[in-house]
């Protein structure tokens, strides 16, 4: 089965929404068992360098309860706990979701899985922030997290690959590139941008840009795939180096990345 892609998610902090969606290399009903089993949760929600859910509590139905708790990176405990409201296995669970640091306010956190060609989607949808924009956004780049340990813990399970980052360098043909561009040059460069930025709608490319560098400008761009020969078939797509003008790219493997 393929391998899993990268979760995204949007907070929209005027309607106090949070909408994260990624796709996991397994059926639907392994994701399900994943994120409601009491012996599954504590196997992958949480990193060491910022806190792991130790124990999960779940009377999977309709009005029943949940609870999961843990320890922080710094030693203190915490825990966030609520309401199953709609239990549909393995497609559809609705619950509440109430937690001290969002000061006991009660959200709503509706996971939709969907078979798909590549395994499962799960789409994720987090509402009831109001007016609270900053939780909202906070609560935002937490679920990214928290579907990125999903689908790595599923990756290691039946042995696919968990997506790895690249730091990859364009280093143009001249040091003064980027102040004496042709026309033609100019071109070049759009179709370069237009490439990356559907890279990064696909969610293979997680920022690029060129980087103000005192010898010579270049290109930076943050790379997730599977392994270096991945990351430089991407590279190697990019109308530049197709272009036969000189560009190449150098691809570095990052030992740690915290997004």
């Amino acid at each position: 089965m393929a391998s899993n892609d990268r979760p995204r998610a949007i907070a929209d902090v005027s309607a106090g929404t949070i909408l994260a969606t990624v796709t996991i290399a397994v059926p639907p009903d392994r994701v399900f068992r994943a994120i409601t089993a009491e012996d599954q949760i504590p196997l992958w929600w949480g990193a060491d360098n910022m806190y792991r859910t130790t124990k999960h509590m779940a009377d999977v139905r309709p009005g029943g309860a949940w609870r999961s708790e843990g320890k922080g990176a710094d030693g203190r405990d915490f825990h966030v706990q609520g309401e199953y409201l709609e239990v549909e296995p393995p497609h559809r669970l609705v619950m509440t979701w109430k937690a001290p640091w969002d000061g006991d306010n009660v959200t709503t956190v509706t996971y939709t899985l969907e078979a798909v060609e590549n395994g499962t989607r799960l789409t994720l949808r987090h509402e009831g922030f109001g007016p609270r924009r900053d939780a909202c956004r906070d609560h935002g780049s937490g679920w990214e997290r928290v579907l990125g340990w999903l689908g790595d813990f599923v990756a290691r399970e039946t042995g696919a690959k968990p997506l790895s980052v690249f730091h990859c360098r364009l280093i143009p043909p001249r040091p003064d590139f980027a102040f004496t561009l042709t026309e033609e040059e100019r071109a070049l460069m759009s179709a370069h941008a237009d490439y990356l930025r559907g890279k990064l709608d696909e969610g293979a490319v997680v920022l690029f840009g060129p980087v103000a560098d005192p010898a010579g400008p270049w290109g930076l761009g943050i790379v997730r795939a599977r392994d270096e020969a991945e990351a430089r078939a991407l590279t190697d797509g990019d109308p530049t180096v197709r272009s036969g003008r000189g560009f190449r790219y150098e691809i570095l493997p990052m030992m740690n990345a915290v997004m």
